[in-house]
């Protein structure tokens, strides 16, 4: 009887959290396909094939739905890490490097940061992970900046911030300017504050 019940209470608490990754895999497809300020409860639930109430017993208001798509899309997504080149020179090779990885993450991952950018400042929910997205990106652009020596120009800090910016690799690819591209003229950028 006993072994009956743990089993039985397994296989609940595996649906349970087969629908949990469900309501989180929707959420994440309706805000990449038409942003979260147009994601709602009726929308996700539709989307993962469960009714509205089935949502809500998961997780209690749109708040904790969205946090949790963002931890999970953060899980499948990570931004670069400073691991990824911190074999390359510090100084211009370093910042080169560090936003080709940036670049190539966002080439990949566009149509979320294009929809978060844009509706972030009318939803709550996503407002504090956005603004540990660029906590994330001032740590790596104070860190690439010390590879240009403690007498810098102050700009310097304000431009490489400025190109390591979803915004900034979004407005030089609607130039049809490729990454690397890109990531030099950055570099040209720094090394014109630097010389």
């Amino acid at each position: 009887m006993t072994r009956t019940r743990r089993y039985t209470q397994r296989k609940r608490a595996a649906a349970r959290e087969g629908t949990r990754e469900r309501i989180v895999e929707a959420t994440m497809q309706l805000h990449e396909e038409v942003g979260p300020r147009a994601t709602n409860i009726s929308a996700i639930a539709r989307r993962a094939g469960v009714q509205r109430l089935t949502v809500y017993r998961h997780f209690p208001d749109e708040t904790a739905v969205f946090e949790a798509c963002t931890s999970r899309w953060l899980e499948l997504h990570p931004p670069p890490e400073p691991a990824a080149w911190a074999c390359c020179e510090a100084g211009p090779a370093r910042v080169h490097a560090a936003l080709l990885a940036f670049y190539r993450y966002y080439r990949d991952t566009r149509r979320m940061w294009r929809a978060a950018l844009r509706d972030e400042p009318e939803v709550p929910a996503l407002q504090g992970p956005m603004a540990r997205f660029r906590d994330h990106l001032r740590g790596v652009g104070e860190a690439l900046c010390e590879g240009f020596g403690k007498d810098r120009n102050p700009r310097l800090a304000i431009t490489l911030q400025h190109g390591l910016a979803f915004t900034t690799w979004a407005s030089l690819e609607a130039q049809g300017i490729d990454d690397v591209a890109k990531a030099e003229l950055v570099v040209a950028w720094l090394e014109g504050l630097v010389g």
